[in-house]
């Protein structure tokens, strides 16, 4: 049966959504239209912005182009590190909390911390881990006979630095999501496998992934996002360097808009992360249509 909404049922479900709309509206719509103005204006949050045309282009793309071309190659070399390694590091935690073990909200609790966890403070502690000299991290190598590493002064591994650190933080709270997910899937799929005889890894590439895709997908695209917001710690661990190595376009855009006040350049920027972050989301929702399987 149709139902027609009275007029009365329009206002209060227009009313229901107007906070989510007006905060679409202020927060994301405006900011945006007026970062795109600023692509064609020179302002440095004093007086009015003066219209300059395509000159901050060729500025970030001319005169910055070697450095900003590196930010985007190593936004991209951080992405290719931490969204695998934390994806493996979180699925395979929760595996092992799925079954049946003592202090589990113990474990969850540990693995969660780092989320909610400074991330200043996280990086000051991993920076004394991969401190040249007094690190804990060069010192147990030394132990072992290895050669100590420039974790901080060597841009061969200072990239590897920034993804150990931001895998360690994120782990915990992927984690819990991929361990709710494991706890969605049916007993009644993996006690019909073990009656046809299906090993545990048939049961894990046939029965676990396929029920949890929604899950992995979803972990997939925030993971995504994550790298492309990265500033944080990175910026506290390594402010960039050395040698622009850890120069991400979060910290061009921070860089260039709060240190220089060139919000201008910072503004040319920040379309472009957004062009990329929605371009390879785009990508993601259109290849999840051949793997990403929901339950009808």
């Amino acid at each position: 049966m149709n139902h027609k909404l009275s007029k009365k049922d329009n206002f209060y479900g227009h009313l229901f959504v107007a906070p989510q709309i007006i905060g679409l509206v202020l927060f994301v719509l405006i900011p945006l239209f007026f970062a795109l103005y600023l692509c064609f204006c020179d302002w440095n949050l004093f007086g009015a912005p003066k219209w300059v045309g395509f000159k901050n282009f060729r500025l970030v793309f001319g005169f910055d182009g070697d450095i900003f071309s590196k930010t985007i190659r190593n936004t991209a070399v951080l992405m290719l590190g931490i969204v695998p390694l934390t994806m493996i590091c979180s699925l395979a935690l929760a595996l092992l909390a799925n079954r049946k073990l003592k202090f589990l909200d113990f474990y969850k609790g540990a693995l969660f911390m780092p989320m909610v966890t400074s991330s200043v403070a996280i990086a000051m502690v991993w920076y004394w881990l991969f401190a040249p000299d007094l690190g804990l991290i060069n010192f147990m190598l030394g132990n072992l006979g290895l050669p100590e590493l420039g974790w901080l002064t060597d841009p061969k591994w200072s990239k590897l630095a920034v993804i150990i650190m931001t895998v360690w933080q994120k782990t915990g709270y992927y984690f819990i999501i991929f361990l709710a997910g494991l706890k969605g899937v049916s007993r009644v799929y993996y006690e019909a496998a073990e009656l046809d005889g299906a090993s545990s890894l048939q049961r894990f590439v046939h029965i676990t992934l396929p029920q949890i895709s929604p899950v992995t997908f979803f972990v997939f695209v925030m993971l995504v996002i994550d790298v492309f917001n990265l500033f944080g710690e990175a910026y506290v661990l390594t402010r960039g360097g050395p040698v622009y190595s850890t120069y991400t376009l979060m910290m061009y855009i921070y860089n260039e808009g709060m240190h220089y006040f060139n919000l201008g350049k910072a503004s040319v920027a920040s379309i472009v992360l957004i062009l990329l972050a929605g371009s390879i989301s785009a990508l993601q929702f259109s290849l999840s249509r051949k793997w990403v399987h929901y339950e009808t």
